[in-house]
């Protein structure tokens, strides 16, 4: 069976014999799929063959087969690219690397694509990356079957309260903890934290909340493997600032231990 000018994004790519690619690419009607590019990193005039089969460039993409990996027949570029540099470059590859991880092959999520363009068109404009990625995290998450009511106490029902303190709960999202906190207690998250976040804010004095709580959901998603999109963030910005960071440790917004 062939499918014709799927609209779909290239999230990671490794070679495969003599001049092909093997390409993990996601797509609103079929989910994330498996292609072989023959041919893709054969030398023609110009450059590769299949030069367009790069992350971040809305692709339209024409495939066929019936087994788990299909074969690309036909590629080009559905719109423009979204350049991303610097630190937005690698939080592009914390994106894809999430999904690769993450996503089922075959398992559609038309909304999560529409929701990865858009994020991918605000990382590469010049404003805060914080409230975009934290929505990206919260919508993958709920579209995965592990999403939460931040406004609501997952074990009892009962509306979150700005004046408690919550501590996330993999089976029940939030539930109530002690009834006074220290700040310093990187477990709890305060009500009107959550109550803010529930209302679409994750920028401002909410960001270290949002983020930490983020990380923690993820975690478990993940497991124990490193992600390989914060790694080479690490290596990058030690590189380039001749300063060593030590695993585990923040900075700004590094992909870190299942969130940036």
């Amino acid at each position: 069976m062939r499918i014709n000018l799927q609209p779909g994004y290239v999230l990671h790519s490794r070679s495969y014999r003599d001049s092909s690619q093997v390409l993990d690419v996601l797509t609103p009607e079929h989910g994330r799929l498996t292609l072989v590019a023959k041919g893709s990193r054969r030398r023609v005039r110009g450059g590769a063959a299949g030069a367009i089969l790069q992350p971040f460039i809305p692709l339209l993409l024409s495939f066929s087969g019936r087994a788990e990996m299909k074969n690309l027949v036909a590629s080009e570029v559905a719109g423009r690219p979204e350049m991303l540099r610097g630190e937005r470059l690698f939080i592009g590859f914390y994106l894809n690397e999430l999904l690769v991880r993450l996503l089922h092959r075959h398992d559609p999520h038309p909304e999560l694509f529409a929701l990865y363009g858009e994020t991918l068109s605000c990382l590469a404009s010049a404003g805060s990356t914080d409230e975009v990625l934290r929505r990206f995290e919260f919508k993958l998450m709920q579209e995965l079957g592990y999403g939460f009511d931040l406004g609501v106490d997952g074990l009892s029902g009962d509306a979150v309260c700005a004046q408690h303190w919550y501590y996330y709960n993999p089976e029940f999202g939030m539930v109530q903890g002690a009834a006074e906190a220290e700040e310093s207690d990187q477990s709890l998250f305060s009500g009107a934290m959550l109550l803010a976040m529930a209302g679409g804010e994750f920028g401002g004095p909410v960001r270290p909340s949002a983020k930490r709580l983020s990380r923690q959901a993820l975690a478990g998603l993940l497991g124990d493997r490193p992600l390989r999109s914060r790694e080479l963030f690490l290596q990058d910005f030690q590189r380039r600032s001749g300063r060593t960071i030590q695993h585990g440790a923040g900075h700004q917004d590094i992909p870190a231990g299942g969130g940036t």
